[in-house]
């Protein structure tokens, strides 16, 4: 029996109508779940067991685990345990379960009191992922739907959120996301040059607030502040929409009235979160 051809894992789908499963994922993913409660300390003929694999198979995907450091192995015993990827993993669970459930009734103050969708998103690569998103309460004329939802993903470059997420990062990280980056034009205000977009970043350090004007799309005008964890780190990025259909106004006077409970909220979450600013 080839590995392709071996029993899927104990308790897991056998079938894929849109054929975009992946088995061999499924399987890494099987044996790291078998480390759970007091089975934390592991050989491959118990692996094998929990899993439903042939021993020849396991080692296989236990050898592939080992090198990426999600599984590492006693010299002495020659039994895995989780690695400390594994462990990243878990953390980073933990950490934005932690931020969403601290920041959900901020997001959802600060869309009533503007009036406008409240959003927080976080870098992944070049991209932002929205992980919270709140609309108003107010039931007006000046509630609008983007069309996101928690989990969509936007370009960082032509983002408020994600510019406020850039601005924040070490310059070896910002360059190596930039070199991966099209800076292609999304809207007629669309920074696709990359000293000016630098440029930008800097004042988005300085002035603490970042603004999306007409750059992702016709219309949609956005502003964006971070937010920091304990250690002072720049973690995620809260944001307020509005498309000038419902808010026909200029930049400025925009940012007049929503850059102060943006700030507001932003800094309330960062300080439940445990940060405090230096004085």
């Amino acid at each position: 029996m080839t590995d392709d051809e071996s029993p899927r894992p104990r308790g897991r789908a056998t079938s894929d109508p849109s054929g975009s499963f992946s088995v061999s994922l499924e399987r890494g993913l099987s044996i790291l779940s078998a480390f759970t409660g007091n089975r934390s300390v592991l050989g491959i003929a118990d692996l094998a067991r929990a899993v439903g694999l042939n021993k020849s198979t396991t080692h296989r995907y236990v050898a592939t685990l080992t090198k990426l450091e999600y599984i590492q192995q006693d010299p002495e015993t020659k039994k895995y345990f989780l690695g400390p990827r594994a462990a990243d993993l878990g953390f980073a669970a933990i950490d934005s379960m932690e931020l969403t459930r601290v920041a959900g009734p901020l997001l959802q103050a600060l869309a009533d009191e503007t009036g406008f969708t409240a959003s927080m998103g976080l870098c992944d690569g070049s991209d932002v992922v929205y992980v919270d998103r709140r609309r108003s309460g107010r039931r007006s004329s000046l509630a609008m739907d983007l069309n996101l939802h928690v989990g969509s993903r936007l370009p960082a470059y032509c983002t408020s959120m994600g510019k406020v997420l850039l601005a924040y990062r070490d310059p070896a990280a910002l360059r190596q996301i930039l070199d991966r980056t099209d800076m292609a034009r999304r809207g007629p205000k669309t920074i696709t040059n990359r000293e000016q977009l630098t440029a930008a970043l800097a004042k988005v350090r300085q002035s603490g607030v970042a603004m999306n004007d007409e750059e992702l799309a016709p219309g949609l005008r956005s502003f964006a502040a971070p937010v920091r964890d304990r250690s002072g780190e720049v973690v995620a990025a809260v944001n307020v929409a509005v498309h000038l259909t419902v808010a026909p106004t200029t930049v400025e006077a925009l940012a007049g009235r929503i850059e102060p409970p943006l700030r507001r909220a932003a800094a309330e979450i960062s300080k439940r979160l445990g940060y405090r600013p230096q004085a």
